[in-house]
């Protein structure tokens, strides 16, 4: 295996685990990119990176461009002589003028089995659908959006339980050990890279705080994905009372009641039933406003009558 001259462009924690393999693989990392300070927090001040963090703990050469289309950006990145760039959820678009730039191109960690979901949100877009798998998938950047060509991908199983954060942990475990693996066979790899099939793929749209109101209405098997799908973020939750619930595990049932959607069936120390506009669904836990996320059981302790059967969840607050 040859050394590489590599530089990393990525932002979050997702992004930071695999910069994390970089710096303990014999590559040459030249430097660091990620994007600028960003307020974060009640107070609203800026916030670094974890890529920032880990990048400063090692002493690593830090660039933070606010665009990659500034001249001044490209040129410190041509500077650095690369034979790749890795880019994992950097969050900046890299124009062509960036990607003819290394030797060997632009590498992209993609948090999903390509072509199935290209763009923004493919974790928690796959868990919604219902896909029995997902994965990592290595390719070559082009222009487009999650277009280029493959080089290798990692898979895993989604069960009935999986959330989008234990989907999140399985992918950011196989990417970068998957990463380091292309590293080390890069030439052949290259050009034995497979072409994505266009007419197979989806755009995973971006999350919005507006789909994560529960609609009672649907079909209880796609409530329970969109429950696992938006946890951790933004999380489902619905109305009781006057009450925001936020719904955080939950699980399909058959359910032969006529009840309206949204109605409480049952409540016991295995959840909450509800009633959907197909079968029902078992809240598992739950979490009151101004309180923390708590398992069924320990819920009804202290809100039984709140969860009583016959009660209806609401998909609006009161006015």
């Amino acid at each position: 295996m040859s050394t590489l001259r590599l530089a990393f462009a990525g932002t979050p924690d997702f992004a930071a685990r695999h910069l994390d393999a970089l710096i303990h693989s014999p590559h040459d990392l030249q430097a660091v990119l990620t994007q600028p300070d960003r307020p974060a927090g009640r107070g609203k001040k800026d916030r670094a990176s974890p890529v920032k963090v880990l990048a400063e703990t090692h002493d690593l050469p830090l660039l933070q461009p606010a665009s990659l289309r500034d001249p001044e950006a490209v040129a410190e990145i041509q500077e650095l002589n690369l034979d790749a760039l890795i880019v994992v959820a950097y969050g900046l678009i890299l124009p062509q003028s960036v990607l003819d730039l290394p030797r060997c191109g632009c590498l992209n960690v993609h948090g999903s089995l390509l072509p199935r979901w290209r763009g923004a949100a493919p974790i928690q877009r796959a868990i919604e659908a219902g896909d029995a798998e997902s994965g990592v998938t290595i390719m070559l950047m082009d222009a487009g959006l999650d277009t280029g060509p493959m080089l290798a991908k990692g898979l895993c199983p989604i069960t009935a339980h999986t959330s989008s954060a234990d989907l999140y942990e399985e992918l950011a475990t196989i990417g970068p050990s998957l990463l380091l693996e292309v590293l080390d066979d890069l030439p052949a790899l290259l050009s034995a890279a497979t072409v994505q099939e266009d007419d197979e793929a989806c755009y995973a749209a971006k999350i919005s705080k507006d789909e994560a109101l529960i609609d009672w209405t649907q079909p209880a098997a796609v409530v329970a994905r969109r429950i696992r799908a938006f946890n951790p973020a933004p999380g489902c939750y619905s109305f009781l009372d006057g009450q925001r619930v936020k719904v955080w595990a939950a699980q399909s049932a058959t359910s032969p009641s006529t009840v309206p959607p949204g109605t409480i069936l049952k409540s016991s120390e295995h959840g909450i039933a509800v009633r959907c506009g197909d079968g029902a669904v078992i809240l598992e836990r739950l979490q009151m406003a101004g309180s923390k996320a708590m398992d069924a059981r320990d819920l009804l302790r202290g809100h039984g009558a709140l969860f009583a059967a016959g009660n209806h969840f609401s998909a609006e607050a009161p006015a």
